[in-house]
């Protein structure tokens, strides 16, 4: 078992969209059968943003497929996973459609977790989760949090109370994933109010992607864990852009690369 003692790990959160590459507001309408049917120039896409996230060290994907008939029964993370040449992967299907849709939650990874468990998380309406991964040893990890929140705010506000009581078990934490809401909410303020959580200081927009002016997909870590810089990656593979994040992670840190 190889260790690593690297520094900085590049992170990226992304939003596929099941991989429909909607660029304008019209292709909710015109394009909004590919939520439900395959559509020849999924694989595509996909093997686009197989492109993009490949030179990343970990990856968050949320609105991904499991494997359903929308994205011809193959499962997105592990597809994705192959392409991009990333040797752990895993995934979380918070709403299961069975044949129709398996919306799923991914994590992409070059470095090997020691642990990865699902979380359901709170909500009116079922179907959202959060996955904890969890690197180099127990008695020193670090961890990632991984999540698609609801698009409600008194579920959101449930949901950052129970993350919440995850990060603040550990010491090194990260957070990411699209969280619908903005930075200066009244949800994600708790958030970084009961925990010791913090965001980059400039607004990263990154919804819609043909025309970003809101900012909803986060990376969030805890103090120990810096942030070294933050990029919005200009590519309409979505109708989100991917957020990218390098981070120097604690020397009491050691890393597993296989």
């Amino acid at each position: 078992m190889a260790i690593m003692n690297d520094d900085c790990i590049k992170l990226l959160s992304f939003n596929i969209q099941v991989g429909m590459a909607s660029t304008h507001m019209r292709h909710y309408v015109t394009q909004c059968w590919k939520h439900l049917l395959p559509h020849a120039r999924s694989f595509d896409n996909l093997d686009r943003i197989a492109d993009v996230i490949s030179e990343f060290d970990l990856v968050a994907l949320q609105e991904a497929d499991g494997g359903s008939l929308r994205s011809f029964f193959i499962n997105q993370v592990e597809y994705l996973a192959k392409k991009a040449d990333f040797p752990h992967w895993h995934h979380q299907t918070n709403r299961n459609l069975g044949k129709f849709a398996q919306h799923s939650n991914g994590l992409l990874s070059k470095y090997r977790p020691y642990q990865v468990t699902t979380h359901k998380l709170p909500g009116l309406i079922p179907g959202r989760g959060v996955m904890e991964a969890r690197y180099g040893s127990p008695d020193n990890p670090l961890i990632v949090l991984m999540a698609h929140l609801a698009l409600s705010k008194t579920a959101r506000t449930y949901q950052f109370n129970f993350i919440s009581s995850l990060v603040n078990q550990f010491e090194h934490v990260v957070v990411m994933g699209d969280f619908n809401c903005q930075p200066n909410s009244a949800e994600m303020e708790m958030l970084l109010r009961d925990t010791n959580l913090s965001r980059p200081n400039t607004i990263y927009n990154t919804y819609p992607s043909w025309r970003p002016k809101r900012n909803i997909d986060h990376i969030l870590t805890t103090q120990s864990v810096k942030i070294r810089s933050v990029e919005v990656i200009n590519e309409s593979l979505s109708d989100h852009l991917p957020l990218a994040v390098e981070i120097q992670i604690p020397q009491a840190v050691k890393l597993h690369i296989n």
